[in-house]
């Protein structure tokens, strides 16, 4: 049976397929693009866990979450809350995101960014530095080992830190085996989209020689948080908890809080 991910994947991989730009001008124009702010170090936080607060419009699971969102006002007020950094849904077909809610963004606060899409072509980490991300997403489910190390190896050399989106044992292995130091795992089934919060609680052990370990999906409340610190994890991405809050600042404030 075909999960969210496979047909997600496709649909990308169908259009990186049919994306004829050449790399070369696309290579000149990310190196020439503005400085990336620092990712991963900004998530390591002396007084507990760093949160990455994203800004999602809707999700193939629970449709629409805050469609009408300002990404420049929400970006905002995920700084005054706390935020260590941010990550946005650029994927336009499955979440409702797009490249302009990414620079609104970033223009709109000084965290840095990552771009929260389903990476599988080398112009896809190359758009991300030129839209102005500072970090892209590379999902050890939806790469073959060659293309995970090629991708990882084309995001340093632009400037960019990869976080390396893992959900089970063996992704762990083969993120680790590439050479990742930022590793998510994401605690949402591929094939149910359901969460399963023993998940990060599980792998922490098995992801020790990852410098900065992110726990995703499934945080609720404060008590989340506090729980993934206690078990090593630097960082938390919260998503559809603070889009759908009625005072996003006030409930990131919590999160960052229950880190300390």
């Amino acid at each position: 049976m075909a999960t969210y991910l496979d047909r997600i994947v496709a649909a990308h991989r169908q259009a990186a397929a049919a994306d004829e730009r050449a790399i070369e001008p696309l290579w000149r124009a990310a190196l020439a693009a503005p400085a990336p702010r620092a990712f991963a170090a900004a998530l390591v936080r002396p007084d507990g866990a760093g949160v990455i607060a994203e800004i999602k419009r809707r999700s193939p699971s629970r449709g629409a979450l805050a469609p009408d969102l300002v990404a420049s006002d929400l970006a905002g007020r995920y700084q005054a809350g706390g935020a260590a950094a941010l990550s946005v849904l650029t994927d336009a077909a499955f979440f409702g995101g797009s490249p302009a809610d990414l620079a609104e963004a970033r223009a709109g606060c000084s965290l840095p960014v990552l771009r929260k899409d389903f990476t599988v072509d080398r112009r896809d980490v190359l758009d991300a530095r030129i839209m102005g991300a500072d970090a892209v997403l590379l999902i050890v489910a939806a790469l073959a080992d060659d293309e995970l190390s090629d991708l990882l190896a084309l995001a340093g050399d632009v400037g960019l830190d990869a976080l390396v989106e893992v959900h089970d044992e063996r992704e762990a292995d083969r993120a680790l085996a590439a050479g990742a130091t930022l590793v998510g795992v994401n605690q949402r089934d591929l094939t149910t989209f359901a969460v399963d919060r023993d998940r990060a609680l599980a792998l922490a052990p098995r992801l020790g020689d990852a410098r900065v370990l992110v726990a995703e999906s499934g945080i609720t409340g404060p008590h989340d948080v506090s729980v993934l610190v206690e078990a090593g994890y630097d960082a938390v991405l919260v998503g559809e908890w603070l889009v759908t809050s009625a005072d996003p600042a006030s409930a990131l404030g919590r999160l960052v809080g229950a880190g300390a």
